[in-house]
């Protein structure tokens, strides 16, 4: 049988049958998404709302002190705009207790991993609190190059658009109506001033999704010096998608 509608259409009635799937055999009363600001966590929060129901997901923003008035606004407006309840939970009193305790250095690394796994460690409060799954915001993209945080952004009871490249995620922001505001924005994590994605990785989403589109034509074999960059960090980071060594049980 000949399937119908476009390709985002299909995947957006994909996904949401997985996430609809999930929560309703984990027995969950709803779902919260931690929302940035940004198109990955906006894709998530549209695709849960529109599974569950926005009555059952919870948008949580947490905002630290570099992070930009103008991303909150956005993460409030989009929230208000699906109909999906939100809070705000303050992550800055929590970094400077770390900030106080001996031998901590604040270098943008630690600072950096250190607010994922925060806000991982937030989302998972309110999960428990109120019988809800967390659901994670990252994409094939990320995934696959390792960027991104062990045990924070990471970490998730589902990961909707994880099979999806970057620019797919686009495509589906475009069908599902996120705003353009959202959508034509420099990709960041927001964790420290200035950071952006693309600029940390030193590649544009394009160049690394039409890398890893040819190396999978290509049985993972670079042609390009951007396919050998990209092959690269893959292959570094390789330990983040593994599961954690422990000894075989002998006997």
């Amino acid at each position: 049988m000949e399937e119908r509608g476009t390709w985002e259409e299909r995947e957006i009635t994909r996904i949401a049958g997985m996430i609809r799937e999930v929560r309703e055999e984990s027995g969950a009363e709803g779902l919260v998404v931690g929302v940035s600001g940004g198109v990955d966590s906006a894709v998530s929060l549209a695709l849960c709302a529109r599974a569950a129901g926005p009555e059952r997901v919870l948008g949580l923003l947490l905002p630290s002190a570099v992070t930009r008035v103008e991303d909150m606004e956005d993460a409030g407006d989009l929230c208000r705009s699906l109909s999906v309840p939100s809070r705000t939970e303050e992550i800055e009193p929590v970094l400077r207790a770390f900030e106080r305790l001996p031998g901590h250095r604040d270098t943008p690394y630690v600072r950096g991993n250190l607010t994922a796994r925060i806000r991982m460690a937030v989302l998972y409060r309110i999960a428990n609190r109120e019988h809800r799954l967390v659901c994670g915001t990252s994409n094939r993209s990320e995934y696959l190059l390792g960027y991104f945080t062990k045990y924070g952004d990471a970490a998730a009871d589902l990961q909707p658009i994880l099979h999806l490249y970057k620019g797919e995620v686009y495509q589906l922001a475009a069908a599902l109506g996120i705003p353009d505001r959202i959508r034509s924005k420099v990709p960041s994590a927001g964790l420290w001033p200035g950071q952006s994605d693309e600029g940390e990785i030193g590649l544009s989403y394009a160049q690394i999704d039409a890398a890893f589109l040819s190396l999978e034509a290509h049985g993972w074999t670079a042609r390009t010096p951007g396919e050998e960059k990209v092959l690269a960090l893959m292959r570094r980071t390789e330990h983040k998608r593994l599961p954690v060594p422990s000894p075989v049980r002998e006997g």
